[in-house]
């Protein structure tokens, strides 16, 4: 790896900690933390998809809080929890017969 590689990474490792200390992110910071493109970003703006405010009605910004939850929405189970979910339904099938 030569130096500029790794000041390139540093550089990021920096930026990243850097928007984990803020609580309200700007258009570019969001595309940066959530890993989303800037095109997809727009089309989720414009579309209500992502929760935003735009103060004066020109420039996008986003609430970290509202963005985590946004990001952690829709949760997929485990195996393990469908499994016991399923179990614990048959099971009460046979005590109600």
């Amino acid at each position: 790896m030569n130096l500029n590689e790794t000041i390139d990474e540093r550089l990021k490792a920096i930026e990243t900690l850097l928007l984990s200390q803020k609580t309200v992110l700007s258009f570019d910071e969001m595309a940066i933390y959530t890993g989303l493109s800037k095109s997809h970003l727009y089309k989720l703006t414009s579309s209500g998809g992502v929760p935003c405010y735009k103060p004066k009605g020109k420039h996008i910004f986003f609430s970290k809080s509202e963005v985590d939850q946004w990001l952690l929405q829709n949760r997929k189970a485990t195996t393990e929890e469908i499994e016991a979910k399923v179990s614990a339904q048959s099971i009460f099938k046979n005590i109600v017969k």
